[in-house]
């Protein structure tokens, strides 16, 4: 993992962007959630950004982010925590106790351990439904004609509180008709929640009604 601390310019600029896109957008500032994606980065990278102001951060591993994170909290309390990654059944309990918020809801086994540590622990974080827009096949997520069903199945089987739904476009796509076929999606599922957007497409995102933008590169610099 990196051992040198990022210049915090880098979230300077991201927030001004998300200012001019919300602006644009006619949207409030406060209507967006940065999710700063830390990933192979290391406590002391990380803490310049802290520093800076930024409260939210995005791992894509439990293992990693069970390594590092908790300390950071203890020191700097207030953090907020999301698993932007694919998560595997047998993690859902450490990923309940760490994480607040968890963008990678994609299959039955995973509503299944989910909804068992949830009651266990008595800690809900909220709970995003991946949708694999560009149904690529190496690719974690719900493909869009599922959508519908999935998430009733994780309201009415596994008795889960869906926030909103995440999505990652095809690399090699405009990004824009897939935020709008997820915010499509999220607005007849009553979902008000929309984790759309990286470091090349964020503000497009915004436009599309984001509510979380995960940027990691333009804060952090490459991996």
């Amino acid at each position: 993992m990196s051992v040198t601390a990022p210049s915090p310019s880098g979230l300077s600029f991201v927030e001004g962007e998300i200012v001019r896109a919300c602006r644009d957008a006619r949207r409030e500032r406060s209507s967006v959630t940065l999710v700063a994606v830390s990933k192979t980065f290391d406590a002391p990278a990380i803490a310049p950004v802290i520093a800076a102001g930024q409260r939210v951060f995005g791992e894509n591993r439990v293992q990693e982010a069970k390594a590092k994170w908790p300390d950071l909290m203890v020191a700097h309390p207030g953090l907020k925590l999301h698993l932007i990654g694919p998560l595997q059944s047998n993690k859902a309990k450490e990923a309940v106790a760490l994480f607040d918020a968890i963008h990678s809801v994609d299959r039955p086994s995973i509503c299944e351990a989910l909804a068992k540590e949830i009651v266990k622990q008595d800690r809900r974080p909220e709970l995003f439904v991946q949708i694999n827009t560009g149904e690529e096949p190496q690719k974690a997520g719900i493909a869009p004609s599922d959508t519908d069903d999935f998430i009733a199945r994780c309201r009415e089987t596994y008795g889960l509180t869906i926030s909103g739904l995440m999505c990652i476009p095809p690399l090699d796509d405009a990004p824009a008709p897939h935020f709008a076929l997820t915010a499509k999606i999220a607005k007849r599922n009553g979902l008000t929640q929309l984790s759309m957007g990286m470091s090349a497409d964020f503000a497009t995102a915004i436009e599309f009604g984001a509510t979380h933008v995960r940027v990691g590169s333009a804060i952090f610099g490459k991996r």
